[in-house]
């Protein structure tokens, strides 16, 4: 390649992982407006959420774009091909990380029209570990840090832990009252939905080791390096 077409592929590249950038931080504000509106019974935020998501929607597909582009022009190898099918993936990840705050967000719609209930709290404490692992594993795509990425992926075991602990509280309440069933299923709801950011970026962690490695990912690798 002549010296303006390296420069070109270098700024295709560039271009790449800028946007997923941009996207997963676009999602985690999403994922925390979602977050607020349930705990404060905000209707107007939680439209705010369903009506923003088009513009993720819109960065997954110019992701998808390039990266092709990149691919049938560019014809890249080794590391740069790698991370151009990781982007690839990790777009599409990160675009259904968005469609679960989203899915928090229409939860509150449905919760503002039911009496306040407390158990509601708990969902600020079941995020935060998601939110935690969405930002490092982005920034395990950007640095190729595999051991950030493995971190990552072990990371999901507590957000199953504090997840199942929430599911038990929540079906206590039913249980106890049934007048507690309409705003506990809501919550059932939105507890899943953060328990999905959980697989879903432990996924982004598993394209990151692909990336570097050039190997697929397997629960093993993770034993050999602990």
């Amino acid at each position: 390649m002549n010296n303006h077409t390296v420069k070109a592929y270098d700024e295709d590249l560039k271009t790449l992982r800028a946007l997923i950038r941009h996207m997963g931080e676009l999602t985690l504000q999403q994922i925390r407006k979602a977050t607020r509106s349930i705990l404060e019974r905000n209707g107007t935020l939680a439209h705010e959420v369903i009506d923003h998501d088009y513009e993720i929607n819109l960065l997954e597909t110019k992701v998808d774009e390039l990266a092709v582009r990149v691919l049938a022009l560019r014809q890249p190898l080794a590391s740069d091909l790698r991370m151009v099918v990781a982007t690839l993936k990790i777009s599409n990840q990160v675009e259904r990380i968005a469609d679960y705050a989203v899915n928090i967000a229409k939860r509150t719609i449905i919760l503002d029209e039911m009496p306040p209930f407390p158990e509601v709290e708990g969902l600020s404490t079941l995020v935060k570990i998601p939110k935690n692992m969405i930002e490092r594993a982005l920034t395990a795509f950007e640095t190729y840090d595999i051991n950030l990425a493995l971190e990552v992926w072990q990371m999901d075991q507590e957000v199953d832990e504090f997840y199942n602990a929430y599911l038990r509280k929540i079906f206590a309440e039913m249980i106890a009252d049934p007048k507690n069933v309409g705003p506990c299923t809501q919550l059932l709801f939105a507890a899943k939905n953060i328990e999905r950011i959980g697989d879903q970026a432990q996924n982004i962690a598993e394209a990151v080791y692909t990336m570097v490695t050039g190997k697929s990912f397997n629960e093993s690798d993770i034993l050999k390096n602990a």
